[in-house]
């Protein structure tokens, strides 16, 4: 008895995995298909509304109006160029703002977050720089760097400073005491610490912080080309606005929506693959 039973349960667990399995696969399909249905009835309801006349074209356009603009940006251009060229620049400068407003938080947020007196002396201050309202220095870069792209980089370095900067502090002060004091206790310097010890302990908060900060560089590039520049999705979308054009406001943000979301999705990729050793985490949702 002892033998069929130890024979049957490599069998029995194959069998456990593929249900688990056909489980998940199914529950991924209703999300899609909410997800789907949900998105089709807003659409069809949006252009039902304006076409028996509950909405306004002229405030609030429709779908297919929309539709009809990406069509004509796509094959006719821009009045400013091809689209892709204006989202080009959009994107260069949300990528190097992205990139130097997270390495910048990062390393002040570890730094600062490993010395308590440095983060004494300096919190007052980063208080006072996070208060300040973001469309005001927006304005004071275009004046310091003029209409180009560094205006708007600096813009989206300061939004995505501040969200990993405060993530990667967070982190660094919620790290392990015990691992950090045993570390010390096996001959480890302050560097071998930081290194081996705390910034692993930081890496869920900072990565956590990349997938809001993408966003916020993108709405620092955008809102910097729409304060003054001479490319851009920005400037695409203050024309749009300066000739009552609302579909053409619309057609940008669906632009801006599709590139924020396949970035969203390259980030949860190098998330999963930086922590595969973490083991995977289940939240069971019902009534």
């Amino acid at each position: 008895m002892n033998t069929t039973t130890s024979t049957m349960t490599p069998a029995i667990a194959s069998t456990e995995e593929r249900l688990a399995l056909r489980r998940a696969q199914n529950y991924r399909r209703l999300v899609i298909g909410l997800r789907t249905g949900l998105a089709l009835a807003a659409i069809a309801a949006w252009e039902i509304a304006v076409r028996i006349g509950w909405l306004d074209p002229f405030f609030f356009s429709q779908p297919s109006a929309i539709y009809q603009q990406l069509a004509t940006w796509l094959t006719e251009g821009t009045g400013q160029g091809p689209l892709w060229s204006e989202l080009l620049v959009t994107m260069e400068e949300t990528a190097l703002g992205f990139v130097i407003g997270s390495v910048l938080g990062i390393l002040c947020g570890i730094a600062l977050g490993r010395n308590k007196l440095a983060a004494d002396v300096f919190s007052i201050y980063i208080k006072v720089a996070n208060a300040i309202p973001r469309v005001v220095l927006g304005s004071i870069f275009i004046i310091m760097f003029g209409l180009g792209m560094g205006s708007k980089v600096a813009l989206a370095v300061v939004m995505v400073f501040f969200v990993v900067f405060g993530n990667a502090f967070q982190g660094v002060r919620e790290a392990d005491r015990n691992m950090i004091a045993n570390a010390y206790i096996l001959g480890a310097n302050a560097r071998q610490v930081t290194a081996s010890v705390v910034l692993p302990s930081a890496l869920s908060w900072i990565l956590a912080s990349l997938h809001v900060s993408f966003g916020f560089a993108l709405v620092g590039a955008v809102v910097g080309e729409f304060l003054g520049a001479r490319h851009g999705i920005g400037l695409l979308i203050s024309t749009a606005q300066g000739t009552f054009n609302a579909a053409g406001v619309f057609a940008a943000m669906i632009v801006l929506a599709v590139v924020a979301l396949g970035a969203e999705y390259l980030l949860t990729a190098v998330e999963n693959k930086l922590l595969k050793w973490k083991p995977p985490q289940f939240v069971e949702m019902g009534m």
